[in-house]
């Protein structure tokens, strides 16, 4: 058996998609572990882009299984439209599975997250999809899983039982109108009936094709710095990102990890509130911005960009136990002259190198940088690093030997067919 776990190593948007896309084609089980529809990637094949929030990019593939592990929060609504928008695009959908164990996202979840985060005096900038509210009625045990869902009289006593929370609050402290039981049960049994030919034991299933010595490849959510304990906290997503979570959030043991690839740009971005020691605000951020199209898959909302953060990607191989770098959007960085590189942070005339847990003493850190000779050339039909310009070598090279992770993949472009294997991680995961 063997098996690998593909996360994002900045702010999330690092290409994940893509390169779990480009993974998927050596393995027979495409996993995610963690997260909602909050969670957007764009894969590029066939001519087409295709968008997914909440199905693992392997379900392109229609003979693998796509599955949506127990750590996840699904909107039965929202999956049931890409179902529908990827049948649409003639991607067939037969080989999807659902864990009966993950969170079913309600719409009072959705609801709560607007009206608690109209009530916070500092924004996280949620994405407005009910999240974390649905991550916190799993934590107070009264959450609705998968299971409960395509049982009648379950989902019945379950989401009453929900709704006499939910109507007090929002009555009581929002001044709202109770939501009413009838429609909302009968809309989601309905959604339930649709989704209940897909819902299995994924946990089950994982590790019997694992004992059979087939691949299996886990796709993560967001980016390690919005992890819920080890991220920007609490500028963060509701979950664990980090590739810890694989085992927890798909029902393996953490023995049956083989390799992890961290995701990264040639740059940094991210989207909603909080620090970013190296934003730009700059003719090279809108070069950037425009090359790259760094708009939020979900929310459309353009993304914050800046030079590459070391201590970032550091923090994200400890946390994670990063093997391998993937690097995508190494293009983007073309014709901006000198190229920056944060490798550490001044804090009172000290320098750190590891992230501070505190926000305050973050934001009086300054990046010190390392400054690279950029390259002019347009490099997107460069397949080998060989044929890169000779700076744009250096500075790949340059990247994988301070971060302290050898590189597996390089991207000078948005396709499967721009992504350019240097070493085959499944090779290694099968040692």
């Amino acid at each position: 058996m063997s098996s690998i776990v593909v996360i994002g190593s900045q702010w999330g948007d690092e290409g994940k998609g893509k390169i779990t896309d480009f993974l998927s084609s050596k393995a027979n089980i495409i996993a995610r572990f963690s997260g909602g529809d909050n969670a957007g990637h764009t894969i590029a094949t066939n001519g087409k882009h295709i968008h997914l929030s909440l199905i693992p990019s392997g379900v392109l593939y229609p003979d693998k299984l796509g599955v949506l592990g127990n750590g996840m929060v699904i909107n039965p609504k929202s999956l049931l439209h890409e179902i529908h928008y990827l049948r649409q695009n003639g991607i067939p959908v037969h080989n999807l599975r659902i864990s009966n164990r993950a969170q079913v996202l309600m719409p009072y979840h959705i609801l709560f997250d607007h009206l608690q985060e109209s009530l916070k005096g500092q924004k996280i900038g949620t994405t407005g999809k009910g999240i974390g509210p649905a991550y916190m009625d799993k934590l107070e045990r009264i959450g609705i899983r998968m299971a409960d869902l395509i049982d009648k009289p379950v989902f019945a006593q379950k989401l009453k039982q929900a709704l006499k929370i939910k109507n007090i609050i929002l009555t009581k402290v929002f001044n709202r109108k109770p939501l009413d039981f009838d429609s909302m049960f009968k809309e989601y049994y309905h959604y339930g009936q649709i989704i209940k030919p897909f819902v299995c034991d994924t946990s089950y299933l994982i590790n019997h094709a694992l004992d059979e010595g087939k691949h299996v490849l886990f796709e993560g959510a967001q980016g390690s710095m919005l992890d819920i304990d080890h991220g920007t906290y609490p500028f963060v997503t509701s979950s664990n990102t980090v590739a810890g979570n694989a085992a927890v959030g798909s029902g393996i043991g953490p023995n049956r990890i083989n390799r992890i690839v961290g995701v990264c740009k040639a740059y940094t971005s991210r989207v909603g509130d909080g620090p970013f020691p190296t934003e730009l605000h700059n003719q090279v951020s809108d070069h950037i911005r425009h090359a790259a199209h760094e708009y939020g898959v979900v929310t459309g909302r353009p993304r914050r960009l800046g030079w590459l953060d070391i201590v970032v990607l550091k923090h994200a191989v400890r946390i994670s136990g990063i093997t391998d770098l993937s690097l995508n959007c190494l293009d983007a960085l073309s014709g901006i002259g000198d190229i920056k590189v944060c490798v550490g942070y001044r804090y009172h005339g000290k320098r750190i190198d590891n992230y501070p847990a505190n926000n305050r003493v973050l934001e009086e850190c300054q990046p010190i940088y390392k400054v690279f000779p950029g390259w002019d050339e347009d490099i997107t039909c460069c397949t080998t690093v060989a044929e890169l310009p000779k700076n744009a070598r250096n500075y790949l090279e340059s990247v994988s030997k301070m971060v302290g992770v050898p590189l597996d993949t390089f991207a000078v472009g948005a396709s499967r067919d721009h992504t350019h294997i240097l070493k085959n991680v499944w090779q290694e995961a099968d040692k």
